[in-house]
């Protein structure tokens, strides 16, 4: 490849198409027309000296070499605009920011986040995704999102692909909910005497993702049983009805400090205390661009 002879610019349109997966919905992006598209994509292929699309039935898609170029446009463009911002500090961030995160996340960090957006830098914009941290995870290293907000605990810490650059945003504590009449059969202190209450109890876990039900089976073998998980599920108000209503007794986590419906107790955890940590993810060197340098700074605050 000729690097001297390569027009960065027209790298947005390949990258455009690794992500929309279609000439048309490229142009619709970039407000251009499917010719153009195409015209620009053939260019810089003849500027790189390599094929980057190939038949896929009436359509296109990108060859090999096309994805690992539209992988590196993705840091060459972030890379190309922090240098732009470098030079010109007081030019204003523009950019559509996608973001994948646990809805907690969402509505404590992102939405306080979006409405500054609106207010101070409506140029910025973000499209918001509900997912769960390995799905974010797995979304971010396929370049199908710019931002993962993610969580582990501190009793289960969860392992980071080296390429994913990792900053801390809160942390909770968390209590072990269960029913409110069930409460008092506790005996003793800590964490270990509040699981040994409730071993015949069933157990709720999350259904999507395995990072509280290592944490429960963790307490539950240091209090010398193996917990029976009858209920998974994502929705903590979910997990408030199982307990009140399911068909047999259950217990399961929730955030201390949460306002619980009638009929469910919070119960401390301490001795090990369970917290439960949230982090903002990115693919490393791509937290230079611009918009999203804008929107990690402001989840920081």
């Amino acid at each position: 490849m000729d690097n001297d002879s390569v027009d960065t610019r027209r790298l947005r349109f390949l990258l455009e198409l690794s992500r929309h997966g279609s000439m048309r919905a490229v142009a619709d992006v970039l407000g251009t027309t499917t010719s153009t598209v195409s015209q620009q994509i053939a260019v810089l292929a003849r500027e790189t000296g390599v094929p980057l699309l190939e038949p896929d039935g009436r359509r296109v898609r990108l060859t090999p070499a096309g994805r690992r170029l539209a992988e590196h446009a993705v840091t060459i463009l972030a890379a190309v605009e922090a240098a732009h911002a470098d030079l010109d500090p007081h030019a204003e961030p523009a950019g559509t920011v996608r973001v994948a995160g646990f809805a907690t996340a969402v509505r404590r960090s992102v939405l306080p986040a979006a409405a500054a957006l609106a207010e101070q830098h409506p140029q910025v914009q973000l499209r918001i995704s509900e997912y769960e941290p390995h799905e974010a995870f797995a979304a971010l290293l396929a370049d199908d999102i710019d931002l993962a907000l993610t969580y582990d605990y501190d009793l289960a810490p969860a392992a980071v692909d080296p390429t994913i650059a990792a900053s801390p945003l809160w942390t909770a504590w968390w209590g072990l909910a269960v029913p409110a009449a069930d409460a008092g059969r506790v005996r003793g202190d800590g964490t270990v005497a509040v699981f040994e209450a409730f071993r015949d109890h069933g157990w709720i876990v999350n259904s999507r993702n395995i990072a509280d039900e290592d944490v429960v089976r963790r307490l539950a073998a240091m209090a010398g049983f193996t917990p029976a998980v009858t209920h998974r599920a994502d929705s903590l108000e979910l997990v408030e009805d199982l307990i009140t209503t399911g068909p047999a007794p259950a217990v399961g986590l929730l955030p201390a400090g949460r306002v619980t419906k009638p009929g469910v107790a919070l119960l401390p955890l301490a001795g090990p205390d369970v917290r439960q940590r949230a982090f903002a993810c990115t693919r490393r060197g791509r937290e230079a661009w611009p918009p999203l340098a804008l929107v990690l700074g402001l989840l920081a605050r």
